[in-house]
C-alpha cells in the first residue's frame, strides 16, 4: 500500500508491495486496524497475509461435538482431575 505512512524504523528484510483494493475495503481497513490494536494499515495487512499463508486449523464437526460432550461431562461432575485419576490408578508423578 503505497499511501500507508508506515514509519516502522526496522524495515530490514522487508519488501514493499503495492496492492489495489476497492475503496470500501480500504475504508473498512482504516476503521478496523486501530480497533484491533494494530499501529498501522501495513501491520494489519501483514498479519492478515500471515494468517492467509498459515491458516489456523479448523476443528471438524466431530471434534466440536466431542468438546461439547466433554464440557457437559465436566459440568455434571462426570470427570475427575488428572491428580485424582493418577491417585485412583495408583500412579505418581514419577511414572510419567
Amino acid at each position: 500500500m503505497s499511501t500507508d505512512a508506515d514509519d516502522t524504523p526496522n524495515t530490514e528484510g522487508m519488501e514493499k508491495i503495492d496492492v489495489r483494493v476497492p475503496s470500501t475495503v480500504l475504508d473498512a481497513i482504516e476503521s478496523e486496524y486501530p480497533r484491533r490494536g494494530f499501529s498501522s494499515r501495513s501491520e494489519a495487512v501483514r498479519d492478515a497475509l500471515r494468517d492467509w499463508l498459515n491458516p489456523s486449523p479448523e476443528l471438524s464437526e466431530e471434534i466440536l461435538a466431542d468438546l461439547q460432550e466433554s464440557r457437559k461431562q465436566r459440568e455434571t461432575g462426570e470427570t475427575v482431575s488428572a491428580a485424582e485419576a493418577r491417585e485412583r490408578l495408583g500412579l505418581d508423578d514419577s511414572d510419567e
